[in-house]
């Protein structure tokens, strides 16, 4: 049994969603199903190999074999080059988008790192720890660039994919070392930092953690910063719980050091045995359905969970994040520091 609402609320009329993650997994799922109801997708990739692959996916995806499909050509889906882990890439792909002039309807933040299993940190382009440097990092340097898009369309959104993982006390939240940020010393110390609070050694488990609860507290200081300057919108973060494909031994796909078996056993017992993971076309459709739904349209930050209540059953609710996610100082200095990282041009 899975309570999950099925994306039947789209609407008719056509919305300009741009997705980050696109290429696999949940945003992919999404982006097919949004694209067969007729939306207008902007999918941005971080090379070209991955461009025209996930080109390919979509419009075969949303060809005559799905039935009733109001896409046309391919003139509705643009693939744009945008590397989250190169500032340099952010500022040239949205100068692109900027120059276009094209109001963005919903913007989805959904591309997420796990570099799990890594004993040293990957770094970004500027040297970041890459997991921040693409999950928080990047994705506010995205925002922050296109809001004046965002701020030009009649019903703007912003959706952003997090994690019950910032949470200490949920069931993935618990295992290895919880979520924390300390006073952001690490992210204050600039380029060459491997956790954010600063003393922590690297672990990748707990940096990806750590930039779920960014991603939290940063749409919750974003959706107050619009909300003071008149210009509220829906700010929606969620998370899609425990997600493993059907055919794939692990969901760890970013990672640069793996225990293949582990992770096949891990899905095997997960998915198949105690039936507490959703699959990414069910996840796809809970997204698809928060970047266009009249359900989510009510202006503010909300935070929805698709929760396991037994096995095989999962419901999506509104809820609220832990304690640290809800610190407003906290998300405020976040965004500042943040902000100063990503130098003058990410600036609200």
């Amino acid at each position: 049994m899975n309570e999950n609402r099925q994306p039947s609320a789209i609407p008719p009329q056509p919305r300009r969603i741009l997705i980050t993650g696109a290429s696999s997994g949940i945003g992919q799922q999404a982006a097919l199903l949004l694209r067969r109801a007729g939306h207008r997708l902007c999918l941005p990739c971080r090379d070209q190999a991955r461009a025209d692959a996930t080109r390919q996916a979509l419009l075969k995806g949303s060809g005559g074999d799905f039935g009733n499909v109001n896409s046309g050509g391919d003139g509705d889906l643009d693939t744009p080059l945008c590397d989250l882990a190169d500032l340099e890439s952010i500022e040239r792909c949205t100068e692109e988008l900027l120059a276009a002039a094209e109001p963005i309807d919903c913007l989805v933040l959904n591309a997420g790192l796990q570099d799990s299993g890594a004993s040293e940190p990957g770094r970004s382009a500027q040297g970041h720890e890459l997991t921040m440097a693409v999950n928080h990092l990047g994705h506010q340097a995205l925002a922050m660039r296109l809001l004046p898009l965002l701020e030009r369309s009649e019903t703007p959104r912003l959706v952003i994919t997090a994690s019950e993982v910032h949470d200490p006390t949920s069931s993935g939240g618990r295992v290895g070392q919880p979520a924390g940020l300390g006073d952001l010393a690490g992210l204050r110390a600039g380029a060459g930092f491997s956790m954010v609070d600063g003393h922590t050694p690297f672990s990748a488990d707990k940096a990806y953690k750590d930039s779920k609860l960014c991603n939290l507290l940063f749409a919750r200081e974003l959706e107050r910063q619009l909300r003071g300057r008149g210009r509220a919108m829906p700010v929606l973060a969620w998370s899609p719980g425990l997600v493993i494909p059907r055919n794939s031994g692990g969901f760890f796909r970013y990672s640069r050091q793996h225990n293949e078996w582990g992770q096949r056993l891990f899905a095997l017992v997960a998915r198949d045995m105690l039936r507490l993971t959703a699959s990414p076309e069910q996840a796809g459709a809970l997204l698809a359905e928060l970047a266009t739904a009249p359900a989510y349209a009510a202006p503010g930050f909300t935070y929805h969970v698709n929760r396991v209540l037994a096995p095989g059953c999962l419901r999506f609710e509104l809820t609220e994040p832990s304690p640290e996610a809800r610190n407003d100082a906290l998300a405020a200095e976040l965004w500042t520091v943040s902000a100063q990282l990503l130098g003058p041009s990410a600036q609200a």
